[in-house]
This record gives structure tokens, C-alpha cells and sequence, in this order.
């Protein structure tokens, strides 16, 4: 019997965000999958947002990579392992002879495994003898990992989850939690309503779904963190407000700290800075003086910034001056972006770590992970960080590069350089789940990897806490794991070391180099340390239960860290970090007026690699958008609803304006999710600035000056279709899965010729088609086409057309593409353009996890009285399982409220 024909329950963790859920997944008899949160495991307690809930349904093989391919007088064509593998091992080991081991580089991703990190590392820095391996956790947590640094002497997260619902007062900075982060979003919701003393602060210059659940919000200016806390530092100690004894102990530096704090000025210069209300300010600052137990939650809107290190010290120096640190409901807190960015840490993932958290450019350090790896040539410096290496790339000193699990055409800043530097290298490997991405288009020798619910090994989350992600579905054609291919690689480049043939090996050696030469001969001991998961069987390890580390003994784990002051630093101390207030590296000006801010949305991941397979996850946000102050968009000359361009020094893409009423005036916002395959001209990271932090080396993808103008177009349209389409005949589209077809959203600069082969051609119909079962009406006077294409009276695709916006509701038209044949008042309701009952419309996806729309809603709410969100739940199920929508509901409810005032 195949794997995924045993009816299971296996004990898994969530692919996307950092929280680090528990999935219960089980795959039944006829092989189809369902996904239940596992109620046992300690991050999510049975919870899962509607990405986690939905990964059932993002399965399957269409567009999987399954096989080697080479790359060929520009043809790709399928290789066996033995040849691809050959090719790769060949060619860095020519390109090392010739022009030496910098001469080559890997960029992986917090999408590995740690055993495949470790193995990646283990090659790169220990047997190639380079450094040149950097992650894409660098544009998401490489700020924070050196704020840790600096501060402890290690990248140590001090706190658990626990502490965010122990606190009373937690200030969230520059985090959307409710949309990033949900199921930890509602584990703070719940201990606020179980205790209602408890204080929440939001620090974002966006009023986010976060805000929903805040005391006080505190839209500051972007950029201007370091200001805000810079400040609130020299308050405290105006006030004395301070731990004096803790301070004297356990830290040094504080005098230099408060003389860079004293740089930020007076209270009221320091809300001019942030642009934010004086009295704000001041009860912000006399609520963190007053109230002992408090967390400072923080993530991408502190980190992603050119001063994103000073950020995250200028928290933490508040945090050493109050003492409040690593005790219950105290302390900063780095909430990671991606599933295992922290086990990539451990293992020394960054281009200037090394693995178990000791430091490169320590001498001893270096020679104890050599001696233990029994290395023949170890990396002796740092190497080159991402937006670096991609320079060093281009400019041709790196002539191989092997990409592991992420996209760096969509991801990185100044993407179009990224792509210029694939474009010009001399090698460039990919190893991926999929064949379709903007990076395999530039790579020469394709590597099938396996995905989520297909590998074995183990995975970090934001708390410290180790959990398992367990196989439970067969390998696909010929894909392997990722510690596989690079090992086999290794072996076929003559390097010992390399001879693990499953996952609990190479966990077992990590393990143990947790704990060599850990705080003997009178070095310092790293807090990192999990040798009391050393030894552990293959039975031990598939049957391992999360745990948070350091585990230095069997059984044993740590929820607090640093909570007895002391520190990673060799003389026990923390370090009080100055952090002069500084501007973004890129201002605004003329010719790029407004500030860009980028971001995720509620029910997508990444580049939608797998959440873009779920059609509910789909029509939240179907489009990519550009949200804009409406006096912004006034001077701009866009509207709501209309395509704009927006522009930067490195690039533009069009997207679709919209007021979210979250944006001050000078701001933007837009999400990063869409590649080449989804939409037509909406990759972000081309207009991204490519500045970074000058110490993490993390991109500013918080501040890109642009501009924005209309995108002017023709006309207007949609398409669903059971086939995929080429749109030769759009200037612009998205594509969005839906359940059983591909909806597309289009627009066109050629005014539309209104005939029957214009339609057909966008339908994919061709002259052999002229007996196809074919229905359209054209209204030439307002320019509007309605068309549709059946094949036994079964809809097989259908195209709306019109010069303005006025098209028809999508949602109920979808529900046609589940019947087995269309009534005549279907065929009617199509050529009307409007549904045959208003209740077959529910409008616009408000929450994905019951498909409830808005108008569904605002049904509930003026004909059944709906109240509160509890009332609209109970209703219409909406909110009722992961809670991401709760506070739109509440929005809709509040807007209702409003007009039945009026």
C-alpha cells in the first residue's frame, strides 16, 4: 500500500509564518487530505488560521517539478539525477579550481528544514571553504538576529508566547499580527477579554486589522522608530523609572545610550518627528514607565529598514533599563516571518554565522566547528549578505549559484537587477517543488525538492520551541529532500562527511555540535544548546515532541532565557547599544513624492507558491493593490477602483487603487505576493530600493520613494475559464484560482474590436470552433460584450467586457461552474450580467474559512439585528474559526451603525 493511502493521522507543523502551528493531517483511503490543528501542540493549541485550515487543498501535481531538467541552447530538457548532479558538482568544482571558493555561492531559504540548513552549511563553510551562503531570512529577521547580538552576545529570543498573554501592557510594533501572525493574534484577543486591564499598544504608521483590539495606536511617521523609542528612553530615565540595581549588575553602556537617546529631544520634539499627537505620545510613555509586566512584540516593520538594527537595540534598551527581561510577561520579542528562520539561525543560515551560534570571525570559535566537522577548508570570513551577493553575481566575481527554496526574482529589493545577475552567471542551479517561477526561468539545471507533507526533519519557531514536520505523503516522480541532493553533491565533489542517509542522523550531529567545546577551557558557554536531544534513536526522533531550547539534558526545556541577568557576553552583561535617530537611506522628492511600504495580506503567503492553489484563500484580496490616502490619489490623478502605475529609481508595476482608510497622506502600501505567473506586471520587489541596514545588511522594504500615475486603459474585463488562456489581447491581468477554473481580471489599452473572433480570441477559440455552443450580447452604444462558451450545455468559459467598472459580481457567477448543465434562466442571468435571486450574491470574501461575503454580512446585520461580531458569527459563521475576520465584521458593523445614525 502507498503512503498516501493509509488512512493516518500524522503530527505535523504549519508551512507558512513563524508561529509555528500544530496540524493534524490525515490522509484517508481514496488519498484525499484533511487538515485539523492539533490541539496538543504548545504554539497553536488546535488553532489554524485559514492558510494553515486550507492546506488540504493546495496539494497536488499540476506545475510540480518532477524530474532533473537541464537547460540547453536555451530549451529545457529532462535529465536523470546522475547527469543533473554531475553537472552541478562539475561545474563548482571547475569554477573553485579556477578562481577559488568565493568564486561560488548558495541562497537558501527559512523554507528548509533545519536538517537541510544544517547540511547546506555544513558544504558551504566547511568544505567549499566559503562563507557565500546567505537566506532569505536575511530580508526578513537578519535585523533582529544582530539587535540580539549586539544586546546579549547572542541571537537569543528571551520570551515565550505565554508572556504575550501574561503582560499587562503589549505593544505590537510594526506588526499586523490579526493578518500575519492570527493564531498568536488570538491568543492575545483571548487573555484581553479574560483580562481587560491588560493594554495593548499598536505602533504602525498603517492602521492595520491589528488596531482592532488596541488601546492606543500610534501611526508614526515611517522610519521614525528609533525616535520613538529613543525618546521614551530618555523619559524613562527622567523619571526615573528605571531598575537601577538591575542596571548596575548585569549591563554596561547605558550612559552612551542615553546620550544618543538624548539626541531624539524633548517629548514634543520627538512627536514631531514621529508625526504623531504630543498627548499620544505622552500617555504611550507614561503607560511603558508605569506598568512592569510588558512585551515589546516586533517584526518586518521594524526589521526592514535601513537603521533596522538600531530599531530593534533602541527596544531592547528600554527593556535593560526597566530590567524587564526574560521574566514572565516581560520582554522584547522577535516574531519570525518565516516557518523555521530561527532553525536556519541555529545552523548558522546567515552569510556571517556560523552553525550552533558561534561566531565566524572568532578564531577558536572557527576551529572548534572545523575540528568537529573535520573539515579540510573552512570559511575564515564573513560572506557576502543577499543584496550583496546578488551585486557580486551580476558583476561576475560569483560564477555558480545554487537557489534553494525561494524566488529571488519576486523577493529581493531592485529585483530587476536580480534578474540580470542570473541572466549573466555562469551557472545558476534551482532546486524547487515547482517548474514555474521567475527564477527557474533563469536557472540551467532544475533540481525536484520535496514540499511540505513530502519531507522529514524538524522546524524552529518564534519561541525557541522545536517541533517535527513529519512525511506523510509519498515523494513525487523523482524529487528528493534537499540534505539529499547536497550531499550527494558533496560526495560527488569528494568530500567526506556527508554519508547520512535520513534525517535523525543529521539532527543527532547537530545536536551534539550544540554542546562541543560549549563554555570549556574557560570560553564562554552559548546559550544555544540542545544536547539533550543528542543520541536520540530514529524511533526517538519521529516520535519527539516540541520542545524549546536549550535542552541540555533529556526532558528537558526552557520557556525564559536571560531572566537571571545573565548574559552571552564574555563578562556575563548585556549591552546598552546607542542609537542615534537617523533618515531613511531615500527620501521623498519631487519627482517620488509618497513613501511605499510593502507587506503582506491576510490569506496569502510569500509568492502563493501553494496558497495560490486554494481558490478560497483566493477572494480576500483577488488583486494587487496600491492603497492610497483618497487626497493622495486625488493629486495623483487615480481612482478607487482604477489601475495605476507606481514608479521608483528601480522599477514599476500596475496595480489596482484602493482606499483601505488605513493610510495616512505621503504614504502607500502595497502587498508582495504576485510573480510573473500570477499577474502581468505586479512584482513589488522590482520597485523596492535596494539600501540596507549597514549591519544586518537587511533591505529597506518599508520606505521606497515613488510616484503614481494612472495606468489609463480601453476597457475593463474578467474571464473564467476551465482552461488556462495566453491574454494576448490584455495589457494587463491577474490571475486568481477559483474552484474548478481560473478567474482572470484584465484591462486593455486597444479599444476592443466588438466583434464574435475578438471574444472567441480571448477565449482561446480559433477558427475550427465556429460550431461552438457560443452565446453573446453586445450593447455597442454603452461598450459592453457579454460572452459565453458551453460544451454540452456545461459552462466552459465566460468574458465580461466594458469600457468602465460596472461588471457584474464574480462570486455567483463561480457557482455556475459547479452545475452539470445551465438552465435557460442561467443562460438569461449571463447575458443580463446579473444574478437570478440577490441572495446568489454575497459579495466580496470577507472570510475565507466559510465563504461568507459582505453582503451576506450586512444582510445579517439589518435584517437579523446583528449587533456585535458574536451575533454576526452565530449568524452566518463568519469569524467563527481562525478569527482573521473578525475585525472587518466589526468594521462593517461599525459602518452600519453610522448610517442607520445618518
Amino acid at each position: 500500500m502507498k503512503l498516501s493511502a493509509i488512512p493516518t493521522t500524522v503530527k505535523t507543523t504549519c508551512p507558512y509564518c513563524g508561529v509555528g502551528c500544530g496540524v493534524d493531517a490525515r490522509v484517508g483511503a481514496d488519498g484525499a487530505l484533511s487538515i485539523a490543528g492539533d490541539a496538543s501542540h504548545p504554539a497553536s493549541q488546535g488553532r489554524l488560521c485559514v492558510k494553515g485550515a486550507a492546506l488540504g487543498e493546495t496539494g497536488g501535481l499540476q506545475g510540480r517539478l518532477l524530474a532533473p531538467m537541464l537547460r540547453e541552447d536555451g530549451m529545457l530538457r529532462e535529465a536523470s539525477w546522475d547527469e543533473a548532479l554531475d553537472r552541478v558538482a562539475g561545474g563548482f568544482a571547475r569554477i573553485i579550481d579556477e578562481h577559488g571558493p568565493d568564486a561560488v555561492a548558495l541562497y537558501v531559504s527559512g523554507q528548509l528544514l533545519t536538517e537541510d540548513y544544517y547540511i547546506a552549511n555544513k558544504f558551504m563553510k566547511g568544505y567549499v571553504g566559503s562563507a557565500n551562503i546567505d537566506t532569505n531570512s536575511r530580508l526578513c529577521m537578519s535585523s533582529a538576529v544582530a539587535g540580539h547580538k549586539r544586546a546579549f552576545g547572542e541571537d537569543i529570543v528571551p520570551g515565550c508566547y505565554e508572556d504575550l498573554e501574561l503582560a499587562d501592557l503589549l505593544v505590537l510594533v510594526g506588526s499586523n499580527a490579526a493578518w500575519c501572525h492570527p493564531t498568536l493574534y488570538q491568543r492575545i484577543v483571548r487573555a484581553k477579554e479574560a483580562r481587560p486591564r491588560m493594554q495593548v499598544v499598536v505602533v504602525d504608521p498603517r492602521r492595520t486589522a491589528t488596531c482592532d483590539i488596541a488601546d492606543l495606536h500610534l501611526p508614526i511617521k515611517p522610519g521614525t522608530d528609533v525616535w520613538l523609542f529613543d525618546g521614551l528612553l530618555a523619559h524613562l530615565a527622567a523619571q526615573q523609572a528605571g531598575d537601577a540595581g538591575f542596571v548596575h549588575a548585569h549591563t554596561e553602556g547605558l550612559a552612551d545610550a542615553l546620550d544618543a537617546a538624548g539626541k531624539a529631544g524633548s517629548i514634543l520634539d520627538v512627536a514631531r518627528a514621529c508625526r504623531i499627537d504630543p498627548q499620544l505620545l505622552q500617555r504611550f510613555y507614561a503607560l511603558f514607565a508605569r506598568t512592569e509586566k510588558t512585551v515589546t512584540a516586533f517584526t518586518m516593520g521594524v526589521n526592514q529598514s535601513s537603521s533596522g538594527a538600531d530599531k530593534v537595540n533602541a527596544i531592547i534598551n528600554c527593556h535593560l533599563f526597566t530590567g524587564r527581561i526574560g521574566k514572565p510577561g516581560m520582554g522584547p520579542f522577535s516574531l519570525t516571518g518565516q516557518p523555521n528562520a530561527m532553525g536556519g539561525r541555529e545552523v548558522g543560515g546567515l552569510a556571517n554565522m556560523l552553525a550552533a551560534h558561534m561566531d565566524l570571525e572568532d578564531a577558536d570559535q572557527r576551529n572548534a566547528v572545523q575540528a568537529f566537522w573535520a573539515s579540510p577548508r573552512m570559511a575564515d570570513k564573513p560572506g557576502l549578505k543577499a543584496v550583496d551577493l546578488f551585486r557580486a553575481i551580476e558583476e561576475g566575481r560569483i560564477k555558480a549559484v545554487w537557489i534553494m527554496a525561494t524566488n529571488p526574482l519576486v523577493s529581493l529589493p531592485d529585483a530587476e537587477q536580480a534578474r540580470r545577475a542570473l541572466e549573466r552567471c555562469e551557472l545558476v542551479v534551482a532546486s524547487d517543488i515547482v517548474l514555474g517561477t521567475d527564477t527557474n526561468a533563469a536557472a540551467h539545471v532544475l533540481l525536484p525538492a520535496l514540499g511540505w507533507g513530502e519531507k522529514d526533519g524538524t522546524v524552529t519557531n518564534s519561541e525557541r520551541c522545536i517541533s517535527r514536520q513529519r512525511a506523510f505523503l509519498a515523494a513525487p516522480g523523482g524529487a528528493r529532500a534537499d540534505w539529499d541532493i547536497v550531499c550527494d553533491v558533496a560526495r560527488r565533489m569528494g568530500f567526506a562527511g556527508f554519508d547520512f542517509m535520513a534525517p535523525h542522523q543529521i539532527f543527532d550531529e547537530h545536536a551534539r555540535l550544540s554542546t562541543w567545546r560549549n563554555g570549556t577551557n574557560g570560553g564562554r558557554r552559548r546559550l544555544f544548546d540542545i544536547g539533550g536531544l543528542a543520541g536520540m534513536t530514529r524511533a526517538d526522533y519521529d516520535a519527539l515532541e516540541p520542545v524549546q531550547w536549550p535542552v541540555r539534558v533529556p526532558g528537558g526545556s526552557t520557556a525564559r532565557l536571560l531572566g537571571d541577568g545573565r548574559f552571552a557576553h564574555p563578562d556575563g552583561k548585556a549591552r546598552f547599544v546607542p542609537t542615534a535617530p537617523r533618515l531613511p537611506a531615500h527620501l521623498p522628492d519631487d519627482e517620488f513624492p509618497l513613501v511605499l511600504n510593502t507587506g503582506r495580506v491576510r490569506d496569502q503567503w510569500h509568492t502563493m507558491t501553494r496558497t495560490g492553489r486554494a481558490p478560497r484563500l483566493a477572494e480576500h484580496v483577488p488583486e494587487p493593490f496600491v492603497d492610497l490616502h483618497p487626497q493622495d490619489a486625488l493629486l495623483c490623478g487615480v481612482k478607487a477602483g482604477e489601475l495605476a502605475r507606481v514608479t521608483s529609481r528601480w522599477g514599476a508595476v500596475v496595480a489596482r487603487v484602493q482606499h483601505g482608510g488605513g493610510i495616512a497622506r505621503g504614504s502607500a502600501f502595497m502587498p508582495i505576493h504576485w510573480s510573473a505567473q500570477t499577474a502581468s506586471d505586479a512584482r513589488v520587489g522590482t520597485v523596492v530600493n535596494p539600501a540596507v541596514d549597514p549591519v544586518s545588511g537587511e533591505p529597506e522594504f518599508k520606505h521606497t520613494p515613488v510616484r503614481i500615475e494612472p495606468f489609463g486603459v480601453a476597457w475593463y474585463g474578467f474571464i473564467l475559464s476551465r482552461a488556462e488562456l495566453p491574454l494576448r489581447e490584455a495589457a494587463h491581468w491577474t490571475r486568481i484560482q477559483g474552484s474548478g477554473f481560473v478567474r482572470y481580471e484584465l484591462a486593455g489599452r486597444l479599444p476592443f474590436a466588438q466583434s464574435a473572433d475578438w471574444t472567441r480570441a480571448l477565449l482561446g477559440l480559433g477558427e475550427d470552433d465556429e460550431d461552438a455552443d457560443w452565446i453573446e450580447v453586445e450593447d455597442r452604444s454603452g461598450g459592453v460584450v457579454r460572452a459565453a462558451h458551453l460544451v454540452d450545455g456545461r459552462i466552459q468559459a465566460c468574458l465580461f467586457v466594458s469600457q468602465r467598472q460596472d461588471l457584474p459580481a464574480r462570486a455567483w457567477l463561480a457557482s455556475l461552474f459547479a452545475q452539470e448543465a445551465l438552465t435557460q434562466a442561467d443562460r438569461l442571468a449571463l447575458l443580463s450580467g446579473r444574478a437570478k435571486a440577490a441572495a446568489e450574491d454575497p459579495g466580496p470574501t470577507v472570510c475565507s474559512c466559510f465563504g461568507v461575503g459582505r453582503k451576506t454580512i450586512g444582510i445579517a446585520i439589518r435584517q437579523h439585528g446583528c449587533r456585535d461580531a458574536a451575533a454576526v458569527t452565530a449568524c452566518t459563521k463568519a469569524g467563527g474559526n481562525c478569527g482573521s475576520c473578525v475585525p472587518e465584521i466589526r468594521a462593517l458593523l461599525a459602518e452600519a451603525a453610522h448610517i442607520a445614525e445618518v
